[in-house]
Order: C-alpha cells, then structure tokens, then sequence
C-alpha cells in the first residue's frame, strides 16, 4: 500500500476517503503529525468534529491558550485542519472543542495521537515513527511461521507484570527487549501474545480500555522503544500478536467519549451505548468514519509496529446487540434479530482489508459462543478470521481436571465431545489470564490433590493440550505453576523455580514446545480431521484416553495415552496402525519433570494382535497423573 507524504496538508480526495470509511493509512494525516509548510518546521493537526462549532490546538507550544490556534473547518467533512508553526517533537498537546450543542467545552486527547503523556497525565505527545528496522529477513519468511500448517504456540504476556526490577517498578521496553526475547526462545514457544499496550489511563483495566489506540503505552517507555522489543523478538524468530479491543472504549472525559459535545463514537442510542459488563462505551460500526478510524488503527500496527497479528477482545460482544442485556435493553435489527448486523459487516471488511494487505498476518477472534463460520471466508459467508479461541473447549476440560480424580470417570465427555466440533472452526486452545483472575486461581490452585498430584495434573494438562488439535496459548506463570492467582501489580513468583517440582513442569513445558516444533504429526493437520484419530475413548472405568497425530505423511505418526487417574496402568493394551518398535519421546511421569519415572524403558514392540480396530498393539505401562507420547 503506497505511503502518503506526511508534509502535505489533508486533501479533498482523503477526506473523500475518510467518509466513506476507505482511508486505511488514516494516520498518515489525522492526528498531530510533525512537518514543514513550506521552510517551516512544526506540525499539521486534524481531527473529525463535525459538531463542533469551533475547534483550537491546546500545547506546551502556545501555554495551552485555546485562542492561539485554531484549525479550519472542511465543510461538509467534518474535519478540522491547521498548521502550528514550531511545534515539535516531545510537545504535549489536546484539542479545544467547542461544540454546538450548548457552548459546551472540552479538552480532548488526539484518537490519532503517537505518543501520550504518561498516566495520570493524559496530553498526546507530539511523535514521529522513525526507526531503523532489522526484521527484514522475518518479514520476508513470517508467512511460514502463521501459516495454519505451522506450529504454534503462544506466550501471553501482560509486559507490566512479567517481571519488574529491584525496587518492584515496570521494566522498560527496552529491559523486557533484553530478557523476554531470551526467554521466549528458551522456552520454545513460537509467538508472544501482549495484552493492549494502547494507551490506557487504569491500570487495572489490563490495557482493554484504551484511549490512545495509535500509541503504545508510555508506561513503559517511547514508540520506537515498543519497536525495538518487537525488532529483538524478530531477531529470535519469535511472532508478535497484539491483544486489540475495538469493542467498547471508556468513558474518560479526555477520550472518545462525548467527543464533540455528541456521541461521535458511541451510540447516541442509549439501548445501544453502553457495555454494562465493563462501564464502556460501545463504537458505533455503522458510522463511516468511526469504521474507518478501527480499520486504519488495525493496519497502523501491522503496517508500522511490523506486528505479526492481532487478537480481536470480545467478539460475541460485538456479534449480539442483546449480550449482557436483559428484555427490553436492547434494540432488534431491522429484521427483528439480535445480530448487530453493522458489527458484523465492519468485523468481515475489517479480516478482508487485512488479509488483502497483510496475507502473512494472523487475525484471531476471541469469541465465545456457537456463531458459526467465525473462520470461514467472507466469500463463504464466514466472518473470515483466520484462528478462534476454543472456550468450549477450555471449559470442558478445566471443569474436568478440577474434580477429584475419584470421580472424574462420570465426567469422561468433558474429555471427548470437543471432537464432534473441533473441526468446525480453525481453532486455538487458550489457557489465558482470564483463568488466573477474579477468584479463579492460578493453574497450578486449579488441580486437585497434594503437591505431587497438583502438579502431576497440570503436567498432564498441558501434555493432553499439546497432543490435541488446534493450536495452543499459555499465560505467563502458567508454565512453570505461578501458584497465586495473577496480580497485574506484581511481577510473577519467579522465586519458585527454586522449587525442583516448578522447575519441573517449566522444563516439562518447554519440551513440549520442542515436540511440538520437531512432530509434524502434532501441528500439519490441526484443523484436518485426517490429523486426528481416537484410539480408545471410551474407557471412562479407567479414565484413560487415547488417540493418534497424524501429519501430511500418512505414515508420521504420534500416539498419546493420558491417564486421568492416580493408578498405574500396568498391561494397559491399544491398538496401533503400525507393527515394530515404537519409542516413548516423551513422558511427564519422568523424573526430571518431578514425576515417579514410571514408563515403558524407551521402547516397546507392537505385537500383531489387533486391537481397538487396528491392525497392531502395544502393551504398555502407563503411569498415574500421567500423558505418554510414542511415535515408531
């Protein structure tokens, strides 16, 4: 897509663009944008206010005088523009509205703003975006690396958490560049994944409720700062997927809210204005410009953050205008139906435009109910995302591994009915921070049992995880058993790892993401149901399941046995689609891993007494709390 110069003045044909919801690079020339007007240096300012009666640039460059800069009325547009002479680059600024309606007055931070003030402040900070990137050569190659047939894992991160210094303060961006990376690449995970780095102004809210959606948080340090942890991931051959809310926005004075003394990017509807579960806003999708400032937020940070995807927030709460609403607090579509048919149609323009552009890039809903096609294309009446968190999914199993494995046998289709829909979707297995807050617990306090059992399950979690089909996300903390439930004031219990059980499952994890890297047969076919064979699912007596991988070569083959209860399974006997010697690669009962290092030494030999419907058989000891992988 052809870059516009950022010295030129806003032109008919953008504003054109603009309204009718087109301008992807709207950043280009909305917001406050440093440049010259002939031989003068400062900056170009435009914003949308069509309601506005007057509009002024506020700064450090005028001592925020409202009558010092006014900016020019493009008619029918709705857009303000203007050139303030010296202004430069670290100059704090607002916008001066003055609405119709009422002599109503307000300072506003800029939607297209770069940078902000750091919070409780909440000026923009005039900014530009030049850095000097190395990522060429993951730039050509990151089509590979989010192609569906690639394995993926992913590391969540909220980066004010992670881990903090000496004195309990947030690393910068810079801090995290020189040990996240490092420790990703340890760990074999294949992409991080932040929680909204947008600007903020509540700590609390995690980052999903953004005033600054053009500008990374200044928590943590400047815009080429955030490139510069993105650049050094790059360099580890490690993705980048940003956590993006274009859902609901909060009610801040200096935000979008009440923009121009109207409701610009809300609904003026209040049947259709407010996200109750969270006391936001909710963006009106069926405004042009509101579509187009979304769409172009989206491909701003694919286009100049180099981002590899983005993790759309909250989905179903755009799909539904009755989500969380009870009768008669919310209005039908005009056929009478509960689908916001305006979310729905910016959410399949929005995956078009991106895949159009960005082909190589991921784009993943999490979405949470039975909507289906949410990963079928456009084309095909599908909304047209390339991943879907699978909630059911997580539900089921978490709801299954909860339960005292004394009685987990009258649960055993927790395990298994995901199968009558995994292929439906293209999905991503989630354990996310939502399951390690609000009274949750952490992973590790999910699982039942003493020390050695806890930890035993959640070893065999992660294991049934890796063996299913789709692919996997895995919160920060969660791989090496944080054991309080997550404190975004706090960094993680890195003091653990002293613990051998801790470090444990952190090694037990890390192999795991090597399995999955160098095991075809775990991540060729996830979304194939060639991938994907039961073996036994059936045996809820035992609680034991078993299944076999397959990739794109019929004959690549891993075998999984997961037993779900404290008894050894000795002479346990399934059925294989192969004779000879079959090796276990790997086994969470192993001693390293802070397991009683029961198995089978290594190998065992297929006999050719057909079982379960297969041609072969394997007898094997399987161990208790425990998953095996075997491949010939």
């Amino acid at each position: 897509m052809p870059k516009h110069d950022q010295n030129e003045t806003v032109t008919d044909y953008d504003l054109h663009l603009f309204n009718e919801g087109t301008f992807l690079r709207a950043w280009d020339k909305f917001g406050g944008r440093l440049g010259r007007f002939g031989d003068i240096a400062g900056a170009f300012f435009t914003v949308w206010a069509p309601n506005a009666e007057a509009v002024s640039v506020i700064g450090d460059f005028n001592d925020w005088n409202p009558e010092s800069h006014y900016l020019n009325n493009m008619g029918s547009s709705g857009v303000w523009t203007g050139f303030v002479p010296g202004a430069a680059k670290g100059n704090t600024y607002k916008y001066f509205i003055r609405s119709r309606e009422s002599g109503y007055t307000v300072q506003k931070t800029d939607p297209y703003g770069l940078a902000f003030e750091m919070r409780p402040k909440s000026a923009s900070v005039l900014w530009d975006l030049d850095y000097s990137w190395g990522d060429a050569d993951w730039m050509e190659n990151r089509g590979k690396h989010n192609a569906l047939d690639a394995p993926m894992s992913i590391y969540e991160v909220h980066l004010g958490s992670w881990r903090r210094s000496d004195i309990n303060y947030w690393l910068s961006y810079r801090d995290l560049a020189d040990q996240l990376p490092a420790y990703v690449k340890e760990m074999g995970f294949t992409h991080v994944e932040f929680l909204p780095i947008m600007e903020h102004p509540f700590d609390g809210s995690w980052g999903y409720q953004c005033v600054g959606y053009f500008a990374p948080t200044s928590r943590f340090g400047t815009p080429q700062d955030f490139m510069y942890l993105i650049d050094r991931l790059h360099a580890e051959g490690i993705g980048v997927i940003l956590d993006w809310a274009p859902g609901h926005f909060p009610k801040d004075e200096h935000g979008l809210a009440f923009f121009d003394g109207t409701h610009l990017y809300e609904h003026a509807d209040p049947l259709m204005r407010e996200q109750k579960d969270w006391n936001t806003l909710i963006f009106n999708y069926g405004r042009h410009e509101v579509r187009n400032f979304l769409m172009s937020n989206a491909m701003f940070w694919l286009d100049e953050y180099h981002i590899d995807g983005l993790r759309v927030d909250a989905v179903a709460s755009m799909l539904y205008l009755d989500y969380s609403r009870e009768k008669g607090e919310w209005i039908p579509n005009k056929y009478g139906g509960r689908e916001n048919l305006e979310a729905i149609e910016f959410i399949k323009r929005l995956n078009e435009v991106v895949y159009e552009h960005h082909p190589d890039c991921l784009m993943i809903a999490e979405e949470s109910t039975s909507w289906a096609g949410v990963t079928r294309p456009t084309y095909l009446g599908g909304l047209g995302f390339g991943l879907k968190w699978n909630m059911g999914w997580m539900h089921d199993v978490l709801e299954y591994m909860t339960r005292d494995p004394l009685f987990r046998s009258f649960h055993h289709d927790k395990l298994t009915f995901g199968m009558l829909y995994a292929h439906h979707e293209n999905f991503l297995l989630p354990f996310s921070h939502d399951e390690a807050v609000h009274g949750k617990g952490s992973m590790l306090g999910k699982m039942p049992g003493d020390s050695w059992q806890q930890f035993a399950n959640l070893r065999l979690l992660y294991g049934f995880m890796y063996a299913y089909q789709g692919k996997k996300l895995l919160f920060m903390g969660g791989e090496f058993g944080q054991g309080a439930e997550w404190d975004h004031d706090k960094a993680l219990d890195w003091d653990l790892l002293r613990n051998p059980w801790q470090q444990g499952l952190q090694w037990w994890v890390r192999d795991l993401n090597r399995l999955l890297r160098t095991q075809p047969a775990l991540h060729e076919l996830d979304f194939d149901p060639q991938g994907f064979c039961w073996i036994d699912c059936n045996d809820a007596a035992q609680s034991v399941i078993s299944f076999f991988r397959r990739g794109k070569d019929p004959e690549d083959v891993v075998v999984c046995v997961c037993n779900f209860t404290p008894t050894p399974r000795n002479g346990y006997r399934i059925g294989v689609p192969f004779g000879g010697a079959w090796r276990e690669i790997l086994n969470s009962d192993a001693q390293s891993y802070g397991g009683g290092d029961m198995g089978n030494s290594g190998v065992v030999t297929a006999s050719d007494k057909p079982w379960h419907n297969l041609p072969h058989s394997l007898e094997l000891t399987v161990p208790p709390l425990a998953v095996l992988f075997l491949k010939k």
